[in-house]
């Protein structure tokens, strides 16, 4: 059965699915319980499992945090709750030297079922501290996995996935996707959690975004197809591991590319995709590959300079037709 859902509906439902069928799989964090979590996401589950299985923490991420490493080791599948990405800066002990570490170092005695939820990304005036994007500090640690749905049904898929697994995964959610709607069908087999999935295909150039930026590249997408510009959309949907293939078949076909992320362009999730791309595909690269970006600066209050600061649609149109164009002007 589909329906048009919320993105907070879809991993709302995702966890009330996952927790009816199986009683190791709790949640913690700071307002999951009684108030149902900052989102939404886990509106209804206390009511429905308890306060054991739905657990409110005091304000203290990396108490919490490593409190659901040890119920990962004593067999319990955890979902951690993070208010915000920014606040994961006090967790990074327990995310990095315990969580990404402890499969490893006890040669796999110890798995590590841990899923961390974190929204993250430019929202809307929420000011410099609240408004970075870690996905770069996160994705560089060895042993962590992390993935960035960017509709609803990956969403749904993603979160369950998440859950089932036996390894420690970042789930990072775009605030601004929230209350983004599209169709969910719940019986639907999901692709592979780390697969790469085309939005659109193009024969002009390939464009690979994730997140929040792939509706941004859907909608400049269409705007370039009325100019007689066909562009392939790549929506990642995972940042560690990444699918190289999916990417490297397309820019083979397409000999442009074009990486758009919210984050910083300075050492990024696009940066780690150009320098690999450009090393796999370099000899079908018609001209390098250009990336558009966050600007290297903490995030302004002021409405219009945070607009600013980070990709728009009319930004990845502009850099498309220039990838494109005969002139080969660079950015």
């Amino acid at each position: 059965m589909s329906e048009e859902i919320y993105y907070w509906q879809a991993l709302n439902r995702a966890m009330d699915t996952e927790m009816a069928a199986d009683d190791s799989i709790i949640t913690l964090g700071e307002d999951v319980g009684l108030y149902g979590g900052t989102y939404r996401v886990t509106e209804g589950l206390m009511a429905k499992y308890g306060e054991w299985r739905v657990r409110d923490t005091p304000i203290s991420e990396n108490s919490f945090t490593g409190l659901g490493v040890g119920a990962a080791m004593l067999g319990l599948r955890p979902v951690v709750e993070i208010m915000t990405i920014n606040f994961a800066l006090f967790a990074i002990d327990a995310i990095i030297n315990m969580a990404a570490k402890i499969p490893f170092m006890s040669g796999g005695q110890f798995p590590m079922p841990l899923t961390i939820r974190m929204p993250g990304g430019v929202a809307r005036q929420l000011g410099a501290q609240h408004s970075q994007r870690l996905e770069h500090t996160l994705m560089n640690v060895p042993g962590l996995r992390m993935v960035v749905p960017a509709t609803p049904q990956d969403a749904y898929g993603q979160l369950r996935q998440a859950i089932h697994s036996d390894d420690p995964i970042i789930f990072l959610e775009h605030e601004l996707l929230y209350f983004s709607k599209g169709v969910v069908d719940e019986t639907a087999v999901a692709p592979p959690i780390h697969q790469a999935m085309l939005r659109r295909t193009g024969r002009d150039m390939t464009c690979i975004a994730y997140s929040q930026m792939v509706l941004l590249a859907l909608e400049a997408a269409e705007q370039l197809a009325s100019e007689g510009i066909e562009m392939t959309v790549i929506d990642l949907r995972s940042l560690s591991p990444i699918d190289w293939e999916t990417c490297v078949q397309s820019v083979q076909q397409t000999h442009h590319c074009l990486i758009v992320e919210e984050d910083c362009r300075f050492a990024g999730a696009g940066a780690e995709l150009a320098a690999t791309l450009q090393e796999r595909c370099f000899y079908f690269l018609d001209k390098p590959i250009q990336r558009v970006a966050g600007l290297d600066i903490p995030t302004p209050f002021n409405g219009k300079l945070e607009a600013a600061s980070i990709p728009r649609t009319k930004d990845i149109i502009e850099a498309a037709r220039r990838l494109v164009s005969s002139a080969g002007v660079q950015s």
